[in-house]
């Protein structure tokens, strides 16, 4: 039986003749509280700032918090956090520019400077936007040379090279993807005339240039994305800071867990 508002006697009334506490009547149920599980959430992005949803999820399973991939995508949208990745395209090419073929299948380097790998990526700064050129031996993984710049415009990638080369003699070869950069006159005839053998990803083989790519992602993980930088000068003192690091006390595991420097300076070859 329900409690009838226009009943002549008082809800008291109706109560006591139902044998129900009236306080019971007036009883909302509260929302259930999900502040436990978004401090979770918050503290596992914290931790792994390019955790998804589902892995999100998959970490609360092993707190024993058990939600569906739903509810975590719609907690993660309330607490305003995504995963963190690289979103934007650099590598668009020119139809007119020289393609080079890609020189390295079943090719593994053998010394350091016979394999160079060059790229671009973009880092989200505070400010805007600055884009990272960025020279790697294949064979230690040693970074050789880098530019930051705000603009996507071939001269940063042609300071790269002439830096490194600079430094640490000519290679063998400089494998690239088919970027309007590298596909350029002016870079290619910098090449040609240091008689560096050019060679190119072939069209959608983003595995081509891994040890760039492997690279890009630790940088960012490990230090673009920790530290958040407010301006281009604060990057570059960030990112010359953890590139020291990465190439003489980041050990790695693919290289017996030596350091980039210890593996390129014991097997050193310059291009003659």
């Amino acid at each position: 039986m329900l409690l009838e508002k226009d009943s002549p006697l008082s809800f008291s009334k109706q109560c006591s003749l139902l044998g129900i506490n009236r306080t019971s009547f007036y009883y909302k149920p509260k929302p259930k509280d999900e502040r436990p599980i978004e401090e979770h959430i918050v503290r596992i992005y914290t931790k792994r700032p390019f955790y998804g949803h589902r892995k999100i999820k998959k970490e609360l399973e092993r707190n024993n918090i058990f939600i569906s991939n739903k509810k975590t995508l719609r907690l993660m949208k309330k607490l305003n956090i995504k995963a963190l990745y690289p979103k934007k395209c650099l590598s668009l090419n020119t139809k007119e520019h020289e393609r080079y073929p890609y020189l390295l299948k079943n090719v593994t380097p053998i010394y350091s400077n016979h394999v160079w790998q060059t790229d671009i990526t973009y880092l989200k700064l505070s400010s805007g936007y600055a884009y990272l050129s960025t020279l790697i031996d294949a064979y230690s993984r040693k970074i050789l040379a880098y530019e930051l710049s705000n603009t996507l415009d071939v001269n940063f990638c042609i300071n790269t090279v002439k830096k490194a080369i600079s430094a640490h003699g000519r290679p063998y070869c400089i494998n690239s993807d088919q970027g309007s950069q590298y596909t350029s006159f002016e870079f290619t005839s910098l090449l040609n005339k240091e008689n560096i053998k050019i060679s190119m990803n072939s069209k959608g083989r983003a595995l081509d240039n891994i040890f760039i790519e492997r690279f890009f992602r630790s940088l960012k993980y490990e230090d673009i994305y920790l530290n958040k930088y407010l301006s281009v000068s604060e990057a570059k003192n960030g990112i010359a800071a953890y590139i020291d690091f990465y190439n003489s006390e980041r050990f790695h595991r693919s290289l017996d867990y030596r350091t980039p420097d210890e593996v390129y300076f014991y097997n050193s070859k310059a291009a003659a």
